[in-house]
């Protein structure tokens, strides 16, 4: 079921909301969280096409904020809140709430969207593109729990990445990390079966690929050792290699599907390491929402002073 509302308030839209839950035969709500998407008209139908699909391991209330510019003289812009609402078998799981915000309404999102926060749930914030620099104090930032960027988003991720350091709070994390998950755990458990004091190391990806330096970072933090970044045409990452004194530990995958685990003294080993798509991302952040103390001591770049383990 869809409903148009033009010109409204929030309390209507909370009143649509119950009125399209009740027509479609849903008058409780059986919703874990409150996703919010902070977002364009460009970048909108795919954010909300991956969220949809997050939502089926995560039934959510997915609000999207929409501020849509006037570029014409000021004195004709007009304070309006249009919504669209999307209840039962349009919305997946949950219920879909698309809010464009005109004119000097925009400067409160955060007031907008407090009223239609689901009641006593979690609140996770998702800027697909163009975060702001300090997500935390953020007006819609901060409201949530958790708060997720995408540096592979941006022209220069990895300047992106040092102020997003700089600017950390606890519930912060970035799509770039999330695509990291498969990697870490095949690294750590490789250095599970070669428990081997680590010299150095390098990981291989395109350049400026901001999941690459932040897997270096980690690596550096995690073993203490200095971590080359070495230049491919990828896609993405495609090699990683850790120095040991019986040989090279050596994860490598030059189509991003599939990769070849090389072990010194063992025989090479096909593992699945596909690129995943942005909805397994958005569903592996919903599942945790509380702070990510690994991903901000990465993203930090601290040295750790210790090595020959990768967790």
């Amino acid at each position: 079921m869809r409903t148009e509302l033009t010109d409204t308030t929030s309390s209507k839209i909370d009143r649509a909301l119950l009125d399209a839950r009740r027509a479609v035969g849903s008058p409780t709500m059986g919703l874990v969280l409150t996703l919010v998407i902070a977002t364009d008209e460009e970048n909108a139908y795919d954010a909300v096409r991956a969220a949809s699909e997050a939502s089926r391991e995560h039934p959510c209330r997915i609000i999207v904020v929409i501020k849509r510019t006037f570029r014409g003289p000021h004195k004709l812009r007009q304070t309006r809140l249009d919504a669209e609402l999307r209840v039962g078998s349009d919305a997946g799981t949950g219920e879909i709430v698309l809010l464009r915000l005109h004119g000097a309404l925009t400067e409160q999102a955060g007031s907008v969207v407090l009223p239609l926060l689901v009641p006593d749930a979690p609140v996770v914030v998702w800027w697909p593109a163009d975060a702001p620099a300090d997500p935390a104090r953020d007006p819609l930032g901060a409201l949530a729990q958790r708060r997720i960027t995408d540096a592979e988003a941006v022209a220069d991720p990895v300047a992106v990445l040092d102020r997003r350091a700089a600017a950390y709070a606890p519930g912060d994390t970035d799509l770039a990390w999330t695509r990291l998950t498969p990697w870490r755990a095949l690294l750590a458990a490789a250095m599970d079966q070669k428990p081997l004091p680590v010299t150095g190391g390098a990981v291989e990806s395109e350049a400026d690929n901001p999941s690459a330096e932040l897997l270096a970072r980690w690596l550096e933090d995690r073993l203490g050792v200095p971590v080359e970044r070495v230049a491919t045409d990828g896609p993405v990452i495609t090699r990683v290699r850790l120095a040991t004194r019986e040989g090279e530990i050596t994860v490598d995958r030059p189509d991003g599907a599939l990769a070849t685990l090389i072990l010194p003294g063992g025989p090479d080993r096909k593992v699945a390491l596909k690129i995943r798509s942005t909805a397994e991302l958005i569903a592996e952040e919903l599942r945790r929402l509380d702070a990510d103390e690994v991903y901000a001591s990465a993203l930090r770049g601290r040295p750790a002073g210790t090595a020959g383990t990768a967790r």
